[in-house]
């Protein structure tokens, strides 16, 4: 874990989608920029049809697992992201310095239909996860230097 790297949380109910796919793409396209965590207030394990949907787009979260946020309390974290309602509304207390935002995304494992509806909500929701990572620095007012 690399000094000057700012830490970001992102943190959802379940830890199994979201805020997986979330910690997937930080850690993938600003390695060089973000130590990257991920939690969940009620974790669950990591979601295979997320795994697979990010794989498809070369990201591999296979080996990221599910972790509930007390396990990351004694991180001193620059930003926590919640990605849902409920983790907004139960997010823990921080230390002032924190800086918290709330950044809400569909949940794709509530999805109904067929399988591939069913997949092409999880890629739908996937490439807008996609989409805000690749404008956090912008978003959380960061110079990107390369």
């Amino acid at each position: 874990m690399s000094a000057g790297k700012i830490k970001i949380l992102f943190l959802c109910t379940g830890n199994s989608c979201r805020s997986q796919m979330a910690e997937g793409f930080a850690k993938y396209y600003f390695p060089h920029l973000f130590e990257v965590f991920s939690a969940g207030t009620k974790p669950e394990k990591l979601n295979p049809i997320a795994v697979k949907v990010m794989k498809e787009i070369g990201v591999d979260i296979s080996k990221q697992y599910s972790k509930n946020v007390k396990q990351l309390m004694d991180i001193d974290f620059d930003y926590v992201i919640t990605l849902c309602g409920d983790a907004k509304e139960n997010c823990p207390i921080f230390p002032k310095k924190t800086k918290n935002y709330h950044q809400g995304f569909k949940d794709p494992a509530k999805a109904k239909g067929s399988d591939e509806e069913i997949i092409n909500v999880y890629r739908t929701v996937r490439d807008e996860i996609k989409n805000f990572i690749l404008s956090l620095p912008e978003f959380l007012k960061i110079k990107v230097q390369n």
